[in-house]
């Protein structure tokens, strides 16, 4: 039963139990605030029988249901209050657990991944999708199988009290219901529409702050804001036709439910008057019926809300099933050497970017490889690390299958210095100490100093200290690239990957920073990819890829 919940609803073990808490309270609230009827009942029962039975008399005073009235308030505060804890504050610390197991699923996924997602998607659903599950589940869901429940006792009760007139009242339920079901097909495809069209938007509006740049640069402002135009008004135009449709069948249902009080009426005057029912059933009913159909008024919102929360539902399930990287977190290799062995991969089908790729980079040695744009340079020294996954052949680490190890185990092993440099807007320090949380202020500077930092970072106002705002936008790209070669100095892993890591340096300052590199790949397996001849001129092994394939292997030392 929890894994059905747990699966229908994307929650967490814990978070389906709290659910199941939460309908139960929510039901006992819902049974509790049909109490002012009962203590109606209770009354009218006490008071008007002497009306109808002259030899009857009032069995309590004003004082008994004073005390009553204020017991049952009583006992309706403190169902109220916990069904709040039970429903909105557990919802909320669901939502925080969902939040945090997004980003560990993120954390744990294939670099394939990200290729294959647009950004402003994956935000929507830690973000938008968190959100919209987080408000539905704390005001919806729990209150509709709530509903339904307490429904279904008071309607058994009723019955057995007078089926006549239970039957008269309850008749248009089946029917209401069936009008939202029936529909529900209508209704999840304009609310799937309605996420597609608002992705849109969201994706139109991340590509223009990532591109803001560009379109500025060739004049294309009044374009982009054209089509960005389209599409909202486009989202405007179809949402409203979604709202409507909801709105109309919702509201629709809703007034049919409106036929059993007239049917009350219609049947329990019949009734009184051929004398099958007193006055007093026939009031009864009808001080019921103006109340009984608001918690069936809110199946039907809750209906809806559902339905509109399927899409979210099925997009947290499918990040959910998504296959992890996965492997052995004992990893103690004998040596460092990568060897790939037969390797094809491709990013997408069709279009092959290493084949049959074969080749050994040996720990000691500086291994370089080159060749044209696009013949898997960069792609190789991402496979090395793992950040695919490939498939077919073998990359081993020392002689162990990387795809059988842990990525973070893995990594331990690697200082990566890429081209595209990736900066976090918090000072200089804290960027560089990335590459080891623990090392201290002086092992910081030494790495800094090594990578050529203290030429620019001496001209700023606070040190070392300075924050460089999101991806390091105050910096060139030249500065950008020595610290993160700083980072990849400071965690002295064995295995050093640089691609293209002094290509954004004029040649002043690359000559400055390969005093630092010569430290950084002293007595470790090194693989560089470079365009220029100077940066593998002291290489020992010089490997040529073209079209995905080894087309020569040299040493140029021996």
């Amino acid at each position: 039963m929890l894994k059905m919940i747990q699966k229908r609803f994307a929650l967490s073990q814990k978070g389906a139990k709290d659910f199941c808490k939460g309908v139960c309270w929510t039901t006992l609230l819902d049974l509790a605030l049909m109490l002012p009827a009962v203590f109606v009942f209770l009354f009218l029962e006490d008071y008007l029988q002497p009306v109808f039975n002259p030899s009857a008399s009032v069995a309590h005073g004003i004082a008994f249901y004073s005390i009553l009235g204020l017991a049952f308030i009583f006992v309706m505060y403190v169902i109220a209050l916990f069904q709040y804890k039970s429903t909105f504050n557990t919802v909320y610390e669901e939502s925080a657990n969902r939040r945090i197991s997004l980003a560990e699923k993120l954390r744990k996924l294939p670099l394939a991944f990200f290729g294959e997602k647009n950004l402003s998607d994956v935000t929507s659903t830690i973000m938008d999708d968190c959100t919209d599950l987080e408000h539905t589940f704390s005001h919806a869901v729990p209150q509709l199988f709530a509903s339904m429940i307490s429904i279904l006792f008071i309607a058994c009760g009723m019955f057995f009290y007078n089926w006549q007139l239970a039957l008269a009242l309850f008749w248009v339920v089946p029917f209401a219901l069936a009008v939202i079901l029936l529909s529900k097909r209508k209704i999840s495809k304009a609310n799937k529409t309605n996420y597609i069209n608002k992705r849109a938007v969201t994706e139109q509006i991340q590509e223009g702050l990532d591109a803001i740049q560009e379109i500025k640069s060739y004049n294309q402002e009044a374009d982009y804001l054209h089509k960005l135009d389209d599409k909202i008004d486009h989202y405007e135009k179809v949402l409203i036709q979604s709202e409507l449709l909801t709105g109309v069948l919702v509201n629709g249902a809703q007034s049919l439910l409106k036929l059993g009080l007239a049917s009350v009426i219609i049947i329990g005057a019949n009734l009184l008057t051929t004398g099958a029912i007193d006055l007093f059933t026939y009031l009864i009913f009808l001080v019921v019926g103006s109340r009984i159909y608001a918690p069936i008024d809110e199946v039907m919102n809750n209906l809806a809300a559902l339905f509109y929360l399927d899409v979210r539902i099925d997009r947290m399930n499918e990040m959910e099933a998504l296959p992890i990287q996965q492997g052995a977190t004992d990893f103690a290799p004998t040596d460092y050497d990568i060897e790939f062995k037969n390797v094809d991969f491709a990013y997408e089908s069709g279009k092959q970017v290493l084949q049959n790729a074969s080749f050994t980079v040996k720990q000691g040695e500086i291994t370089a490889l080159v060749g044209s744009s696009g013949s898997g340079k960069s792609t190789a020294a991402k496979l090395a690390a793992r950040f695919w996954d490939i498939q077919s052949g073998e990359i081993k680490l020392g002689g162990c299958d990387i795809s059988r190890i842990e990525p973070e185990v893995l990594l331990k092993n690697y200082s990566v210095v890429f081209q595209d440099v990736t900066l976090f807007n918090t000072s200089i320090k804290e960027n560089i100490r990335i590459g080891k949380r623990d090392a201290s202020d002086e092992e910081v500077m030494h790495a800094a100093r090594l990578a050529q930092c203290d030429e620019f970072v001496s001209n700023m106002s606070q040190g070392y200290d300075t924050v460089i705002g999101e991806n390091g936008e105050t910096l060139s790209g030249g500065e950008r690239q020595r610290v993160s070669i700083a980072r990849a100095l400071l965690k002295n892993a064995p295995i050093v990957l640089l691609d293209e890591a002094t290509a954004s340096l004029d040649v002043e300052n690359e000559t400055k920073i390969q005093a630092g590199i010569s430290e950084l790949v002293r007595n470790k397996t090194v693989l560089i990819i470079a365009h220029r001849m100077r940066t593998v001129a002291n290489a020992d092994k010089i490997i040529v890829l073209e079209n995905g394939s080894v087309a020569e292997m040299e040493h140029p030392k021996n």
